[in-house]
């Protein structure tokens, strides 16, 4: 039902804005962007073997490799621990604030000419950040008992939330700060785009990696069965 009702609200909103706005014929680029999709693609490449791009996609799409594992498991690895589904899902509900007004505090500190110093100071917080989600998960066990969590713990994991939320903010608005600082006016939509896209990869393929990588390097021990290794899904059935 919320999924229906927000599809909904984004068809409607996007057909009103296709049918009533009007675009302002007056002001005309001096230069036409593209000419079409065969010269975007043109334009892509040509963009891409400029050396400081190619610098900058390199650093971004390896400068999340580092706190992956904890962005990508933390949540699944608490669930399996026993904390109900609901009660994560619950505290998202408080950060919903957070996470709008911190663009408005996090933009004053990335309008200036270095936007990607921001990037750089919230990075070692946020790797720390993630010995603390590790420390969360190996934690959780400990002070599960009969009723559930103790209030004290949803407290924790909450201010946990809300740090990180911080830190991944800081540098996400930090990196659109950057992109739109550098993009090329005459060609801002496609050069964003490209940098964007390239973030975006950043971000993806090590929580991927991460979330493949974590049953084969998850430990496991076979209770009253001697002799017997859970190396494997299938060993660990039997």
């Amino acid at each position: 039902d919320f999924l229906f009702f927000w599809g909904a609200v984004f068809l409607i909103t996007t057909t009103l804005v296709a049918l009533l706005k009007k675009e302002n014929k007056e002001l005309t680029p001096t230069k036409e962007e593209t000419k079409g999709i065969t010269d975007t693609y043109r334009l892509l490449f040509s963009i891409i073997k400029m050396p400081a791009v190619l610098t900058f996609c390199l650093l971004i799409l390896t400068a999340k490799v580092g706190f992956s594992a904890a962005d990508a498991v933390t949540g699944l690895k608490l669930v399996e621990e026993g904390v109900p589904k609901e009660h994560l899902a619950l505290l998202a509900v408080p950060m919903v604030p957070l996470q709008i007004i911190l663009p408005l505090i996090i933009s004053k500190y990335t309008a200036g000419p270095q936007p990607l110093n921001t990037f750089y100071k919230a990075m070692p917080f946020r790797l720390l950040l993630g010995l603390e989600f590790a420390f969360l998960v190996w934690w959780t066990p400990k002070v599960k008992h009969e009723g559930g969590f103790p209030v004290y713990y949803y407290a924790v994991v909450l201010l946990s939330y809300a740090l990180h939320q911080i830190t991944l903010y800081s540098m996400y608005v930090a990196i659109m700060a950057f992109n739109a600082k550098v993009s090329d006016p005459l060609i801002g939509g496609t050069y964003m785009t490209l940098l964007n896209t390239v973030s975006n990869l950043g971000g993806n393929w090590p929580s991927t990696v991460a979330l493949w990588l974590v049953d084969p390097l998850t430990v496991k021990e076979c209770a009253g069965a001697q002799e017997h290794t859970c190396g494997t899904t299938l060993a660990a059935e039997v």
